[in-house]
């Protein structure tokens, strides 16, 4: 078993000031593979100390040189990449081939997006051309805490840390307790790419614990949060005494809106996005609203599909889905899995239980529900699981209603091959992202959505100015 009790503060690995032994679950075996510690208010305050010693020469630093620093844990990447794709398999059940492809990929792909980025960032700007006596100036916030779920680890820690340190912020990185081997690895990136002591620094602890202590800390000036909306409550509460900047990203309830002139790829494509990752993302297209022409022949498709995908341990190499990440989580699902039947809804595909094959992890069969109302528990709440619910619908202007109606407003889905429509559906759907075809968002646009789903701008130039303060200047002498 791996053990990794210490935490990087400072630029070096140091012992918890107290002793609080966690074990962490591979989910495909449901033994122990690693043991860490929890940190305590101790422990982050140790970081936070050093992340504030190091600010005032880390935010002077010339961007060039903060920019090799950034391109230098790239390199880092590059060579042991196939590491981080196995931590993140081992610790949260990722299937290797798709942690190797797409969850360790992560880094590769934002990081080259934030250098692309970075230098679209204006320091210091005149107003406008006709008060030449004005500038706007950015700067970094300061000491900045990150908090980072289990379900994308390293996508979520590129999009924090990165655009931290190109800013000039000096950040504390709490990742998940349930996937810590892979921020440590990268808190090891950091550290042979040469990044000056203190700068970054990572305690691992959960979320009563560190996660409150950043949150409330008054020497800390951001808090950037990714993951329930529940706790994203929770931190905007404790944060609000020191009235530091707060940025969630939380949860989602995506709308995938079908209509009768999409073709059986779109349907097709639905499913197996909703189950990708075992249907732990947030952007995750859960509720398809199929046109009524289309319905029947779309349920038939989607229990094909959904019956077709396989489902096994992450250790396997494959075109397959592996666990979800933990007991806790298993109920949960297990439990909306029979909640939506208990309401009505009709199962077409998957189910209760483990896969037949399986006896032993946190396996659970990819499911569809056909016949789902609006309002039904499946159709509000967000399962966070492979589980999709399908409902009919007879007009736009229903289908508009339905998907908009929903505490949630991160990603919404559209198919159809009507231009006009298609661009109507974007504006009108209440959510920060929308995917139409299946065509993914470009290279260096921003995620995060509205309501609760929170209104953070991760990646791109959204993504870095969101650790920049803005600075009015006048009487700026040429």
């Amino acid at each position: 078993m791996i053990e990794k009790r210490q935490f990087y503060i400072n630029g070096r690995w140091v012992d918890p000031v107290q002793k609080c032994d966690h074990l962490v679950i591979n989910p495909s075996t449901e033994e122990p593979c690693a043991l860490i510690s929890l940190g305590s208010d101790a422990d982050s305050d140790a970081a936070v100390s050093a992340a504030k010693a190091a600010l005032s020469n880390w935010a002077i630093t010339a961007p060039t040189k903060r920019k090799r620093y950034v391109e230098a844990i790239l390199s880092e990447f590059e060579r042991r990449r196939q590491e981080m794709a196995e931590a993140i398999s081992i610790e949260m059940g990722a299937p290797i081939d798709f942690a190797f492809s797409a969850q360790a990929g992560c880094l590769e792909w934002h990081l080259k997006n934030f250098l692309v980025a970075f230098d679209e960032i204006k320091w210091l700007r005149p107003l406008n051309d006709r008060s030449p006596g004005s500038r706007i100036a950015r700067e970094p916030i300061g000491v900045v805490g990150l908090i980072t779920p289990w379900n994308w680890p390293m996508n979520q820690v590129t999009l924090k840390v990165i655009p931290a340190l190109l800013a000039g912020c000096t950040c504390v990185l709490k990742p998940s307790e349930e996937a810590p081997l892979s921020s440590m690895l990268f808190a090891e990136f950091v550290h042979d790419a040469g990044i000056p002591a203190g700068v970054f620094n990572l305690v691992n602890g959960d979320g009563a614990g560190v996660g409150t202590r950043l949150s409330s800390h008054p020497d800390v000036d951001m808090i950037s949060f990714t993951g329930s909306t529940r706790a994203g409550r929770a931190i905007s509460k404790a944060a609000a005494e020191t009235l530091k900047l707060v940025t969630l990203e939380l949860g989602g309830k995506g709308a995938n809106l079908i209509f009768a002139d999409a073709d059986d790829a779109a349907v097709e494509r639905g499913v197996r996005d909703m189950m990708s990752n075992s249907g732990q993302s947030c952007n995750a297209p859960s509720r398809m609203l199929v046109e009524r022409p289309l319905y029947d022949r779309a349920v038939k498709i989607a229990a094909e599909v959904a019956n077709s995908i396989k489902v096994g341990p992450a250790s396997e190499h494959g075109d397959h889905i592996g666990p979800v990440v933990n007991k806790r989580q298993w109920d949960l699902i297990q439990s909306y899995i029979r909640k939506g039947t208990e309401e009505g809804s009709r199962l077409v595909a998957g189910g209760p239980g483990l896969p037949h094959h399986l006896n032993r992890g946190y396996y659970v069969r990819p499911t569809v529900f056909a016949d789902v109302r609006p309002g039904m528990t499946i159709e509000r709440e967000e399962i966070f699981g492979p589980v999709l619910t399908m409902m009919p619908f007879d007009s736009e202007e229903e289908a508009i209603q339905v998907a908009n109606d929903t505490p949630y407003g991160l990603t919404n889905y559209v198919q159809t091959q009507d231009d006009a429509r298609r661009n109507r559906l974007a504006l009108k759907l209440k959510s920060g992202m929308v995917q139409m075809n299946g065509e993914p968002l470009a290279a260096g646009v921003f995620f995060g959505g509205v309501k609760a789903s929170g209104r953070a701008r991760e990646g791109g130039v959204w993504g870095i100015e969101e650790f920049l303060e803005t600075k009015a200047i006048s009487g700026w002498a040429d």
